[in-house]
């Protein structure tokens, strides 16, 4: 099998007075995420979709919420440790599709500065990356600003030769 395609899917409640980190960039706004860890739903995403392509579980067994070792993490970490489980079975990124849904702030400012966060710490080019942001129109727990939601997709590709 030369391609695996992983699905990551992540929520947060939105709380006053937390930081919002999405993309492993602090947005400014009045609420952020509530959260073990920092709380960036993207990148919990992308690390589900990575651990879900490759049949590794979920972050959640990787890194667990009720673990000291990962209190206030920065989710970038989290993000390379995962990427190092991909990279030891012979797989590298081709593409990472993803839309973080949040009716506040507006994301278009910030996204491109997202895309080249995530591609540093990944070690691909921020062209392999695309980020999405959408309003929910009110509706739901996003649309009342109660939390906010980023799903993504991964295509992750085999090493010539890679045996599994």
């Amino acid at each position: 099998m030369n391609f695996r395609i992983g699905l990551g899917l992540d929520v947060h409640r939105l709380e006053k007075g937390e930081s919002l980190w999405l993309g492993g960039v602090l947005i400014p706004h009045e609420k952020g995420t509530l959260a073990h860890s920092d709380g960036d739903v993207l990148i919990h995403a992308i690390c589900d979709a990575l651990l879900g392509a490759m049949r590794l579980g979920d972050i959640g067994s990787h890194f667990p919420d009720n673990s000291a070792e990962f209190r206030n993490i920065d989710s970038k970490i989290l993000l390379a440790r995962t990427y190092e489980l991909v990279k030891a079975k012979n797989y590298a990124i081709v593409n990472i599709d993803s839309v973080i849904c949040a009716e506040k702030p507006r994301l278009r400012p910030y996204i491109i500065s997202m895309e080249e966060t995530l591609a540093k710490v990944l070690e691909i080019d921020p062209g392999q990356i695309s980020i999405k942001a959408t309003t929910t129109e009110k509706l739901g727990f996003e649309g009342r600003e109660e939390g906010i939601s980023a799903h993504a997709v991964v295509l992750l590709e085999a090493s010539p030769g890679n045996r599994e």
